[in-house]
């Protein structure tokens, strides 16, 4: 995945120069609105790149779980870098629409025309990885989407070269907004969840219980908490009430085994309580 953040910046970072040179050139909105998506995009890359690295630290008495939560925090700050290009973008669209100005669609259509090929090429090294992984994921959204960007950008100047209508231009800045808005507004909800330790994505929280409840012996499941310790990574603990615990090991590792096979949950620790008549301070609902 190392080798996939750096072709991808580098490619990135050479297209955003091109396009941003060409925007400037052919007075285009839609390719510097695309140039400085595509920016943002650099950062993102560089963020989830340096996030993979930290992710991979070794736990420190300080950090005992290194710094795997870097992953979360790096697709939050992706997230964000979206939604500010949104205003960026908005604010020079409205401006540019009271102020038409003319462009030269032979040139924007060129350079968007390679927006796709780099695009395509780098959302495709993603593609694999973004289904496990959010950080990855935000990485191959915010390349699918330019990609889709890019074609649109081809498909508006040539509209404008048929038609000499100049508002087309700033009108696909504001759907350039719209589909960064659409493609990054779940990553940041996911983010924001994950940052403040809620379950990951497709972990069902009623599930485990009932999973866990259902184990031979357990009488009853409380203080469960799962959260993510990293954009890959999914941790759980849970008190179990289990009277007889003659095979205290066996279950310990069985009801492991089970929560990574099951859920993918790879970290979890369970701490099993023999006598029903102490209450755990713990038990109640609302007790966190």
């Amino acid at each position: 995945m190392g080798s996939a953040f750096a072709i991808g910046v580098g490619l990135n970072s050479l297209f955003v120069a091109a396009e941003v040179a060409a925007g400037f050139w052919t007075h285009s909105l839609a390719l510097l609105a695309d140039a400085g998506h595509n920016l943002s995009d650099v950062l993102a890359l560089l963020l989830a790149w340096g996030a993979v690295k930290l992710a991979k630290r070794a736990p420190t008495p300080r950090r005992t779980y290194g710094l795997r939560k870097g992953t979360i925090l790096a697709s939050l700050a992706n997230a964000v870098l979206l939604m500010v290009a949104v205003g960026a973008i908005i604010t020079e669209s409205v401006h540019r629409l009271a102020e038409p100005a003319a462009i030269s669609t032979r040139l924007v259509m060129l350079t968007a025309g390679l927006g796709v090929v780099v695009n395509t090429i780098t959302a495709l090294m993603f593609m694999r990885g973004s289904q496990g992984d959010l950080n990855v994921r935000g990485a191959f959204l915010h390349m699918a989407s330019d990609a889709a960007v890019s074609v649109a950008v081809v498909v508006g100047a040539g509209l404008i070269a048929l038609t000499g209508l100049q508002w087309i231009d700033p009108v696909l800045g504001l759907g350039i907004a719209a589909v960064i808005v659409v493609g990054g507004w779940g990553l940041l909800r996911d983010s924001v969840n994950m940052a403040l330790d809620a379950a990951p994505p497709g972990i069902d929280v009623a599930a485990v219980r009932e999973w866990l409840a259902r184990l031979p012996g357990v009488e009853e499941v409380h203080d469960l908490h799962i959260w993510a310790m990293s954009t890959t990574e999914t941790a759980l603990t849970a008190h179990v009430q289990r009277p007889a615990n003659d095979d205290g090991d066996h279950f310990l590792h069985a009801a492991c085994e089970g929560l990574a096979s099951r859920f993918n949950i790879g970290h979890a620790t369970l701490q099993v309580e023999t006598d029903a008549t102490q209450a755990c301070r713990l038990a109640p609902a609302e007790v966190v």
